[in-house]
């Protein structure tokens, strides 16, 4: 299957899988999987935040002075200014927020879990006698 290259398709993608993701850390069994899980949501967010810098371009570039929007040209570059604005304000805040979680993933990095407080990651006890043939 070809690979999309339609924003609103990745968006839709994007959105399903932080759904899953959401859903999958209501519970979390393995502790171990919190580093790297917090790596990847701050290697999305600055994927997220370079996005919205980039649909704010579009609106800073020459859209605003044609604009597209039917009517008052003077009104459609006002909108277009205003969208530009709050998606770069948007991203600059998206960027706040990865740096937090860059912080957490560096702390995380310092912690080591005890497998025993875990038993679904505590390997299986061996037996003395295995019944059996053995080599």
């Amino acid at each position: 299957m070809p690979i999309s290259n339609q924003p609103r398709d990745h968006a839709n993608e994007a959105h399903e899988a932080l759904r899953r993701l959401a859903h999958a850390t209501r519970k979390m069994e393995d502790p171990t999987d919190i580093y790297p899980v917090l790596g990847e949501l701050s290697n999305s967010l600055a994927s997220l935040a370079q996005a919205l810098h980039q649909i704010g371009d579009f609106h800073d570039g020459p859209a605003h002075k044609r604009s597209w929007v039917t009517g008052d040209t003077r009104t459609g570059r006002a909108a277009s200014y205003q969208i530009a604005w709050e998606l770069h304000r948007a991203a600059e805040m998206v960027h706040q927020v990865a740096a937090g979680i860059d912080r957490a993933h560096e702390v995380e990095a310092t912690i080591a879990y005890d497998v025993r407080d875990f038993p679904t990651l505590a390997p299986a006890p061996r037996r003395s006698h295995e019944s059996g043939l053995s080599l």
